[in-house]
């Protein structure tokens, strides 16, 4: 169960990557409402609860494995480090480039855009609702490939601005 939330959470994550003008620095992405197959999902506060309690080993095992995806865990969500000119060439890599996923803004109307995006195992469209530059919510819906199996998901996720120094957080490049 974990695993397919946490490729949910990777393969849906990618579309975040394009923005209108947003502040530089610190982002934290909280999801919720995450389904796969029409089967509700834990939200991320009780995933990062569950995590608290593994034992050290197993817990630094599971962040080690999340680090590898370009996943860093901190407060309510994933945090994300976003530098000037990422934000300046609106190109904004939420999750790791090195996933291979692609996207594709394919309306802008105000502060709602549409998008498509394409991951080695995952595909799918999204909206994101841009709030202020310091905050913007989307909506996901995809279908992935996680376990050996395509199943289709979606999530919502919040994303706010935390401040202009990226602290440990590694800007993705």
């Amino acid at each position: 169960m974990k695993k397919r939330v946490l490729a949910l959470m990777v393969c849906l994550a990618a579309p975040f990557a394009q923005a209108q003008v947003l502040q530089p620095g610190l982002w934290e992405l909280t999801s919720s409402n995450m389904q796969v197959d029409g089967q509700q999902m834990p939200d991320m506060q009780v995933m990062l609860a569950q995590l608290q309690m593994m034992a050290p080993q197993q817990r630094a095992a599971m962040e080690q494995m999340l680090a590898k995806q370009g996943i860093t865990l901190g407060g309510q969500g994933v945090r994300v480090c976003l530098t000037p000119e990422q934000v300046k060439n609106e190109q904004i890599p939420l999750t790791d480039p090195k996933t291979g996923c692609t996207q594709q803004i394919t309306d802008r109307n105000g502060p709602t855009w549409k998008f498509k995006f394409s991951c080695p195992r995952a595909q799918g469209t999204g909206t994101a609702q841009f709030l202020s530059d310091r905050a913007f919510n989307t909506h996901v819906i995809g279908s992935f490939n996680a376990t050996g199996q395509q199943q289709n998901g979606s999530m919502d996720t919040k994303a706010v601005w935390l401040g202009q120094n990226c602290g440990t957080v590694k800007p993705r490049t």
